[in-house]
């Protein structure tokens, strides 16, 4: 099964990133875009495993601690565009905290460096500057999900979670 470790944001920033992404197709970006209930934050991407167990003993023995998700500008990665997140402090102790656990557990996962990030359009047909409106939320739980595909259309499912303290 196919696995990562996210943040899903909830209604307010959902609805500034469903508003960028409308005005992206408004500007003539072609792409493939998420549905909504798929946008997230990646914390850990772990990839094919055939058992989530180890993914989640791990994510037991972190002690996540609450922070805030804040919308802040746009960027790309190539042919990818994104919302870009505000960093803080607590966020990225969670994020270096979680990945130590995930290494000390010796279970596989993207080391790529932390970029905070929320996906809107991957294979943009032009890659353009657009706004995000402002929005902020109170993460309270950091979510383990499997991503599914058929027919071709990608499905996201929560199937686990911890909460933030």
């Amino acid at each position: 099964m196919r696995l990562f470790i996210a943040v899903m944001p909830d209604e307010k920033v959902n609805k500034a990133l469903i508003n960028a992404m409308h005005d992206l197709k408004k500007a003539g970006v072609g792409g493939n875009y998420p549905s909504a209930k798929n946008l997230h934050m990646t914390l850990a991407f772990i990839g094919e495993l055939p058992d989530a167990l180890p993914v989640k003993e791990a994510m037991k023995k972190v002690e996540f601690e609450r922070f805030k998700l804040s919308t802040d500008g746009s960027g790309s990665f190539g042919n990818t565009l994104w919302a870009g997140v505000k960093g803080n402090q607590k966020m990225k102790m969670n994020v270096k905290a979680l990945r130590n656990q995930l290494k000390e557990d010796k279970v596989p996962f993207e080391n790529d460096t932390f970029t905070p990030h929320i996906t809107l359009v991957r294979k943009a047909s032009n890659v353009i500057k657009f706004p995000v409106d402002k929005a902020e939320m109170e993460v309270r739980k950091i979510s383990l999900m499997r991503s599914d595909t058929k027919d071709g259309k990608v499905s996201y499912r929560e199937i686990f979670s911890v909460e933030c303290k």
